[in-house]
């Protein structure tokens, strides 16, 4: 409001404007409730995002009304006329551009598809009803709200600071014409610096780290235990507890107590798997308001884990969740080492033991651990068939002495006092204590006789795999890990996949969880960029009925990503699926600022100006409004540049990535358009020139 009210400096007019929002945010509320769509957080960015940008076309139609009633003196309703047959074909333009842009999100598959979807429908359904609302809505408004404006002033003379302003603008503007003018003047120059900046573009995008997700400080934290093979309960109770009492002592006695709400322990489970020597603990971290930058989850998460590294009997991993729950448990990477040849479990288990020492030895990893348990000394019991057989017993009886012996087995059920209860039969502990007490065990054969079960059973001891660990059908181990401080989860996943092919023969490797949809995400890029930038051509060629408009139009989109790249590569993020989306965004707002003047320019041009005065005219009759629109969307993003607490991760993906590039889609943009414009225009022309004096020779012939 503040920014609109500034550049217009009509109360009438800036009411106008924000009277569009609510208008189109109800009617796009009711299309994502027709999709199914929830409020979310994914929806609530769409929504910031689509704020901007259905300002901008009420703006536009404002700003350009009030420039014809003060160039032409005409009523607001004759200016408001006027003003819609200049600027309905660059209001459709930008409705189909940012619409191409952003649709082709809506048709990809996967986890990035459903986030890809929310994002393109909500921005794309509120954009469709803006345009809607600026052709309809805003103009009845104008016509019946605005006063008119005396030929030759702006609104009434303004003075103090509006005066100030309008003076400083105006001198800004001639200014900014005379260097429209130079450039294109000197072409050569302007172009060679284009070309720069492109290849600047494609270098920064390689040197981006990639991820799938942001990570999100979401409160809560988990640590998970491993005691040693065959270690009793009550010495994991003892790991737990040591650990639980350094997270809820006090920070001044060297603990967490100030970041820590609560500690929730269990023994016996964690995500490895079950058993006596497992252990885990979920960490209730206190309220955003009540911790500092310093007690953040994931610093939170590094101090811990060089406490529990002095663990002597124990391993014990500090990590956060992932920022989507379902798919996964851990931040970071995880990977399957497969038996892809059947090697067997030894050798598996030798090569994960060297890739472990591997990755502890790189500089990019960090916390690479396996997720599962080792193996561990098991007693296995042979059965001679033929003897049991020989002595009439089945293999069902020996399988039901097992049962009662080591386990229990159901009989029935009694009724004791009103209730029914269950009878189950056990062996007694002194019976099943060692692997001597066998020879205690009988079992009755077919005579009625009962025989040892040392008569016809062994027992050695051996070591094994406490469970059966397989993925994609083969034999597999799990392992997870962190990028080190300074590097993303795509070049972790980059290290693994060198280190991994250090192994020996027949052992590779499996993604799967967020690492799996990091890979799928990184490969659909690409094609989304494509997909993306063929629309808005195809479009703008559609539009304009010609091939080199849409040129000069795509010739700004590097101009806007250069931004948006300088800007996350300065905040230190990385090129994940967040940013992906905004990235798409700023194509779709460079591609705006560029038909809000070549839309202009094309029809000076119509009425018989060269190209030349056609450009520089249609810059400075544009420029007010390019600049108020980019600054009111700016803005408006901020908050999301800034914000902390819980999704602040996505938040700053977005809203850096898209500041970054509306600044830079604006600030040169406003300066190659023009050159763009004449420069593809006098190719244009200087073809169908051509073209003509070819023809003309076999017309005089025939």
């Amino acid at each position: 409001f503040l920014v609109m009210f500034l550049f217009l400096q009509n109360f009438r007019a800036t009411v106008i404007t924000t009277m569009t929002v609510p208008v189109v945010l109800l009617g796009t509320f009711g299309i994502l409730a027709a999709f199914g769509f929830s409020i979310n957080t994914l929806t609530m960015f769409g929504m910031v995002l689509a704020i901007g940008l259905l300002v901008d076309d009420a703006i536009v139609v404002v700003e350009n009304v009030e420039r014809v009633m003060s160039e032409e003196g005409l009523s607001p309703k004759e200016a408001t006329k006027k003003s819609m047959g200049q600027i309905q074909g660059a209001l459709v333009g930008i409705a189909l551009v940012l619409s191409a842009v952003l649709l082709p999100m809506a048709f990809f598959s996967g986890s990035t598809g459903v986030i890809y979807k929310q994002f393109s429908i909500t921005i794309v359904s509120a954009m469709a009803l803006s345009v809607l609302v600026a052709l309809i809505f805003t103009p009845a408004l104008c016509a019946t709200m605005l006063k008119p404006i005396p030929k030759g002033e702006h609104g009434t003379p303004k003075r103090g600071f509006f005066g100030w302003f309008n003076r400083n603008f105006d001198r800004g503007v001639r200014s900014y014409e005379r260097g429209v003018g130079n450039m294109l003047s000197n072409k050569a120059p302007y172009l060679l610096a284009y070309l720069i900046i492109l290849v600047g573009m494609i270098w920064l995008f390689t040197r981006i780290p990639t991820a799938f997700l942001p990570e999100e400080d979401q409160g809560v934290l988990f640590a998970q235990v491993q005691t040693p093979a065959g270690s009793s309960a009550q010495r994991t109770q003892v790991v737990v507890d040591e650990m639980r009492e350094f997270l809820l002592r006090p920070t001044k006695d060297g603990g967490e107590g100030d970041a820590v709400a609560s500690v929730f322990t269990v023994t016996g489970f964690n995500f490895a798997g079950r058993g006596q020597s497992s252990g885990m603990a979920f960490i209730m971290l206190k309220p955003w308001g009540e911790r500092n930058a310093d007690n953040s989850v994931f610093k939170l998460a590094a101090r811990a884990q060089q406490h529990f590294f002095t663990f002597r009997d124990a391993m014990v991993f500090a990590f956060a969740p992932p920022a989507v729950l379902e798919l996964g448990n851990a931040t970071g990477f995880d990977v399957f080492l497969q038996d892809r040849a059947g090697i067997g479990h030894d050798k598996l288990m030798e090569a994960r033991n060297q890739f472990l020492g591997m990755a502890a030895q790189s500089k990019i990893l960090s916390q690479v651990r396996p997720n599962g348990l080792n193996d561990e000394p098991q007693y296995q019991l042979e059965i001679d068939d033929e003897k049991a057989s020989a002595l009439g017993v089945t293999l069902t009886d020996i399988n039901n002495t097992l049962s009662i012996a080591l386990g229990s087995s159901y009989v029935n059920d009694f009724i004791d006092r009103g209730r029914v209860k269950k009878v189950y039969v056990q062996g007694q502990p002194g019976a099943r204590m060692s692997p001597e007490d066998v020879k205690k065990w009988y079992v009755r054969n077919s005579a009625g006789t009962m025989v040892p079960f040392s008569a016809f059973a062994k027992g050695e001891w051996i070591y094994g795999a406490p469970k059966l660990s397989r993925y994609n059908g083969v034999e597999a181990m799990e392992i997870l890990g962190a990028p080190a401080p300074g590097y993303s989860t795509g070049e972790a996943m980059a290290e693994v996949e060198a280190l991994a092919k250090k192994l020996p023969a027949g052992v590779g490797i499996s993604w799967t969880g967020l690492s799996y949809e990091e890979r799928l995400s990184g490969s659909q890029a690409p094609a989304l960029y494509a997909l993306s930038l063929l629309m808005v051509f195809l479009c703008l060629a559609a539009l304009y009925e010609s091939w080199s408009i849409p040129i000069a139009v795509m010739l700004v989109v590097p101009l806007g990503i250069i931004g948006a790249l300088m800007a996350t590569s300065l905040r230190g993020l990385s090129n994940d699926v967040y940013f992906q989306v905004g990235l798409l965004t700023t194509i779709g707002l460079a591609a705006k600022n560029a038909i809000l003047i070549v839309e202009f320019a094309k029809e000076l041009h119509e009425q018989g100006r060269s190209l030349r005065d056609a450009a520089i005219e249609a810059c400075r009759m544009r420029l007010r409004p390019i600049i108020m629109t980019s600054l009111a969307f700016v803005l408006g993003v901020v908050p999301l540049a800034i914000s902390t607490g819980a999704g602040s991760g996505s938040q700053h993906a977005i809203g850096t990535g898209v500041i970054g590039g509306m600044l830079t889609a604006t600030i040169l943009a406003i300066f190659w358009v023009p050159l763009f414009f004449v420069t593809v225009s006098a190719i244009g022309q200087r073809k169908t020139a051509d073209q003509d004096a070819a023809i003309e020779p076999s017309k005089e012939a025939g």
